[in-house]
């Protein structure tokens, strides 16, 4: 055997088996260590904050369990919320994130370490991110070996497609729920390899912490169903599979349960009935297999034509009984909208509002995956090499999570930790080729047609090889033995493709092993590789630093000499109102910000981001679209004190209420379309425009003219332009008569308005208002009566 480069032969297998786990070790504390490091961006930018608009509400949460207890934060009700509803807490949220983040509040403090809870809210999700790693490590390990780990956890610690949910100040449920996804599943291969009850009950107590942090638990709940699925179909049914499937889905099951918000829900809900019905499938398998044991072929064949009709028969009806009946509930609109991107849009628009429920774009998944975009279908060929139960699992993660990604852009998370995955294990292979020393042989194994020997009938019965040449067979036989071993076209790619890694042919004979000559291809290679690997790290740094670490509530931009100015009109805002209002001062805004104003402002307010309630969302919506005239007995109804809109139009920040303002006329119209309809918004040649040519329901609506107000006084009788919409704005602006300007932020980003008490005269206030201001409404001159000439 040849080598390219020489191989040191003093080392024994011992000392090279602990270097190799002292290097692993050490690799992964420093991809731990790179994880955190490249999510605290938000934090060295700016400052120590709370993210986006959801963390807010998670923050508010964890601080009353760590300054309260668990047992009030379980029985809390928020009366500042969905005024004047409130929420009952405990019942209606995950509380997987909140405990967590209590645990290790009072474990520091335990320890003597003053922490404040904010700094722990925030730092959780870097410090999870170096669990997510290990995780993927450890389930990366178990479809190729440690070194495909290793790759797998580096990818997952940078990717952009993980990090944008997992940067320091993001307290959300992705925060510590992709860890759980992947060490749930981790254990689930195990369990299924081994047979392991004890795996498996460690998958279901983690599948526990999964349904009590975060809604995504229903995607393991289904993948895990499904992979057993597949493997019964194709006949890999085993104890292991059994033991492992049964002792997740039972403990599991029941522990999930236990979560309130959740409660019966996986026995009664149509999400959950395929785990339902794959643990009965299973359970029938193994009793078949049972009888088989126990029974002849013909009577076994029998019976299970018979009960397999039955069974289905059976379990069909019974399942369209309890739905007919309500007993199991029907697919709700959030599974209709995965599988139909445009049911939402026409049925449920309050959830087509929100922008990462989207299909996503073709640029986003090179943003957030990079080159791993093209190495994972490499990778999920090369499962195909060795199809082991485990890779039969990838190759299914791999497929569901692609679709769904592509439907949903907030699902690019769930696809990013198998792609690391499959990557991992093609970049593994590709290095493990071109690394490996040894040389393939050089000598011709090939040989004539003279020296082949024809196995005698003696050789065909198990005996020794006849040394006698036999005949020459006749042209036909020897056209019909060529044409039956000339192997298919694609056969014989597939073939080469085994041969790869030394295994059997179709045929059962073992093909040479290929291998690479000498160092120059290797080198070429390998160097290459590094190249693609640095420009992966530049990529995510460079994505991680500008597009995922600047928290929603701080903007920042750059002024002409490259300096970084930073806007802060939001926080500016909820301080003016924390400062300057009642504590009892009822807020309305859209629900983006309810959290952000109860968290940072303390104020009560009429919708927030539960969205559970579709009829208030509308109230506000109907409120926002109507006139003056027509919202101001809807604000008095609510007991609205202050409203709160978000307006760009000075500085260019698109993410302003007046781009959002046709989904409130959607979900408005799907509650009162009698009263607001869609089309009036826009000009008579159907475009959605805040000139001149806008629509006049469009002017007079109460958002056009809370955004508007004043705005044209800032250009000292120029033309006023819109700079988000690129359009020019009417030089007289539009008039309040039932709103008070309270505050406007330093760059016009958060405008908040006073809503007037009634008139103590009983005038309605556009009359008091004009009254006022002097333009007295002036009276007709009664004619006066001619008397009649007698």
């Amino acid at each position: 055997m040849t080598t390219a480069y020489p191989l040191p032969s003093n080392l024994s297998p011992a000392t090279v088996a602990n270097t190799a786990s002292l290097l692993r070790i050490v690799a992964l504390a420093l991809i731990s260590g790179a994880a955190i490091a490249s999510r605290l961006f938000a934090v060295i930018n700016f400052e120590s904050i709370i993210h986006e608009f959801d963390p807010w509400f998670n923050y508010r949460a964890t601080r009353v369990l760590a300054s309260q207890g668990f047992y009030e934060f379980w029985n809390w009700f928020d009366p500042t919320a969905w005024y004047p509803l409130g929420r009952v807490v405990g019942g209606t949220v995950y509380p997987g994130l909140m405990a967590t983040s209590g645990v290790i509040y009072n474990f520091l403090h335990a320890l003597n370490l003053p922490v404040d809870i904010r700094n722990v809210c925030v730092l959780l999700a870097p410090g999870f991110s170096a669990l997510t790693a290990w995780a993927t490590y450890m389930f990366t390990k178990e479809m190729k070996d440690e070194s495909a780990g290793l790759l797998a956890a580096a990818f997952i610690g940078i990717v952009p497609g993980y990090i944008s949910r997992s940067v320091a100040g993001s307290y959300d449920n992705e925060a510590i729920a992709i860890f759980l996804l992947m060490f749930t599943f981790y254990c689930w291969i195990k369990a299924l390899k081994q047979g392991s009850a004890l795996f498996g009950t460690i998958a279901a107590i983690f599948y526990f912490y999964m349904v009590a942090a975060w809604g995504g638990y229903v995607f393991i709940t289904n993948m895990i169903p499904l992979h057993a699925l597949v493997l019964i179909l194709m006949g890999r049914f085993s104890s292991r599979l059994y033991v492992g499937y049964s002792s997740w889905y039972a403990i599991g099951t029941l522990a999930s349960m236990q979560v309130p918000f959740v409660g019966f829900q996986p026995v009664k809900t149509s999400e959950h009935m395929g785990a339902l019905a794959v643990f009965g499938l299973l359970q029938i398998v193994a009793f078949g297999q049972l009888v088989r044991s126990h029974v002849s072929s013909a009577q076994f064949q029998k019976l299970l034509y018979a009960s397999v009709v039955a069974t289905g028969i059976l379990g069909t009806a019974v399942f369209g009984l309890l739905t007919y009946k309500g007993w199991i509930a029907p697919w709700t609109g959030r599974f209709y909208s995965l599988w139909d991107t445009g049911y939402a849009k026409k049925y449920i628009p309050i959830i087509a509002s929100v922008s990462e429920h989207q299909p996503t774009a073709w640029p986003s998944f090179f943003m957030d995956l990079q080159f791993l975009i093209f190495l994972f279908p490499a990778g999920v060929i090369l499962c195909f090499r060795e199809l082991r139960d485990e890779h039969i699992f990838v190759i299914i993660y791999a497929v569901m999570a692609s679709y769904f990604a592509g439907v949903m852009v907030r699902l690019m998370l769930t696809l990013t930790p198998v792609v690391c995955v499959a990557s991992a294990v093609a970049l593994s292979t590709l290095l493990d080729t071109y690394i490996d020393p040894k040389e393939p042989d050089t000598g011709d194994d090939t040989k004539s047609e003279s020296e082949a020997t024809v196995v005698s009938a003696s050789g065909t019965n198990g005996s020794s090889f006849s040394a006698t040449p036999t005949p020459t067979p006749s042209k036909k036989i020897k056209k019909a033995a060529a044409a039956a071993a000339a192997p298919l076209p694609t056969s014989g790619i597939i073939s080469d493709l085994v041969a790869a890694t030394g295994g059997p042919t179709r045929r059962g004979e073992p093909i040479k092993t290929k291998g690479i000559f000498g160092m120059d291809s290797r080198l070429i290679v390998i160097m290459h590789t590094l190249a693609m690997l640095s420009f992966f790290v530049f990529h995510c740094t460079w994505v991680t630093s500008n597009a995922y670490s600047s928290p929603s509530v701080v903007l920042a931009s750059t002024n002409q000499d490259g300096s970084q100015h930073i806007i802060d009109d939001f926080r500016e805002a909820y301080y003016w109102l924390r400062q300057n209002t009642p504590e009892d001062a009822v807020v309305m805004s859209w629900w983006d910000y309810g959290y952000q104003i109860a968290g940072m402002a303390d104020r009560p307010t009429l919708v927030d981001n539960n969205t559970w309630n579709n009829t208030h969302i509308a109230t506000v919506g109907k409120a926002m679209s109507s006139t003056e005239e027509n919202a101001y007995p809807i604000l008095r109804k609510h007991d609205v004190d202050y409203v709160l809109v978000i307006f760009g139009g000075l500085i260019g920040y698109s993410g302003d209420d007046i781009n959002k303002f046709l989904w409130m006329v959607r979900i408005a119209q799907g509650v009162w379309p009698d009263e607001i309809q869609e089309p009036n918004y826009f000009t008579p040649q159907g475009e959605y425009r805040i000139d001149d040519m806008a629509s006049q329901t469009m002017k007079n609506s109460l958002m056009y003219k809370m955004s508007y107000y004043r705005f044209a006084e800032l250009f000292g009788g120029n033309q006023a332009m819109d700079r988000v919409r690129q359009q020019q704005v009417p030089k007289v602006g539009p008039t309040l008569d039932y709103l008070d300007e309270a505050f406007t932020s330093e760059n016009w980003i958060v405008r908040i308005y006073q809503v007037k008490k009634e008139d103590l005269l009983g005038r309605d206030l556009k009359s008091a208002n004009a009254f006022g201001q002097g333009k007295k409404r002036k009276r007709t001159k009664p004619v006066p009566r001619r008397r009649a000439i007698v």
